[in-house]
């Protein structure tokens, strides 16, 4: 298992008519978006095949919050795609806008 830190901005997806809430995202790219591809190309050689839509398990944590989740793939915002919940966002006080420092243990 490999960590990765990254500091990224908050921010919301919604659809056109979705509901107000929507899904926020930080994007991991740069230094921290090639470790998660390298560590997904190093799984899928090992296994011989992918995780589903080139996803990567990962255990999350941004302050004193930890959850289990994946990170995925993103053409349109580059990089990989890691998904906030509410808990979370409510537990650190996080908005849209905001600065998230994450560290990322890829599992």
């Amino acid at each position: 298992m490999s960590e990765v830190t990254f500091t990224a901005e908050l921010w919301r997806w919604s659809s056109d008519g979705s509901p107000a809430g929507g899904w926020y995202f930080v994007t991991i790219d740069g230094e921290a978006g090639e470790a998660v591809a390298a560590h997904e190309a190093m799984r899928r050689m090992e296994l011989g095949r992918g995780r589903g839509f080139g996803s990567v398990k990962v255990r999350a944590s941004i302050g004193t919050s930890e959850w289990a989740t994946s990170v995925f793939p993103s053409k349109s915002q580059g990089g990989y795609l890691l998904p906030i919940k509410s808990a979370v966002r409510k537990a650190e006080g996080l908005a849209e806008g905001d600065e998230v420092s994450a560290l990322l243990t890829l599992l």
